[in-house]
């Protein structure tokens, strides 16, 4: 694939999450592991998402609900906007902006969320996050133009 990279890297997939998804490199820091997640979300490769979350997590429970995501779910832009060291080496979080499009709800809805990663046997593996919400009179982050409390608020 000599397209763009899905995660806005700037950089051709084949040079940037390609090689994660393909298992052919391990994401070396957080922010890779996240871009490289987000781009298996646009290519819809539902193993790798589970391949990433930590094995507490039990992802492989949810596989259908992912897959079912794939469906109505198209990714439109990713902006990651800051990358933190955790209280350790093996810890990190990536705060970004994920926009998509529902085509069940025919609408433009986002993913504002700051992502916890950890670092077991030099592998790094998605965790949890906590959603960003903005303020009621702040503008909508989907792009719509519309307020917060006039668009995906409610």
């Amino acid at each position: 694939m000599r397209s763009p990279c899905p995660c806005n890297s700037g950089k051709l997939y084949a040079d940037c999450c390609a090689p994660f998804i393909s298992k052919d490199a391990l994401p070396a820091t957080p922010e890779q592991l996240m871009r490289s997640r987000y781009s298996a979300f646009v290519i819809q490769d539902g193993d790798y998402l589970i391949a990433t979350w930590h094995p507490q997590a039990v992802a492989e429970a949810w596989r259908d609900e992912i897959t079912a995501g794939f469906r109505t779910t198209r990714w439109r832009d990713l902006a990651v906007q800051e990358c933190a060291a955790g209280q350790d080496s093996d810890s990190g979080y990536v705060t970004f902006l994920a926009l998509f499009y529902d085509e069940r709800q025919r609408r433009n809805g986002f993913i504002h969320e700051r992502s916890r990663f950890v670092r077991l046997n030099e592998r790094w593996y998605y965790v949890d996050g906590r959603h960003i919400v903005p303020g009621r009179n702040a503008p909508c982050p989907c792009g719509s133009g519309l307020k917060y409390k006039k668009c995906c608020e409610q």
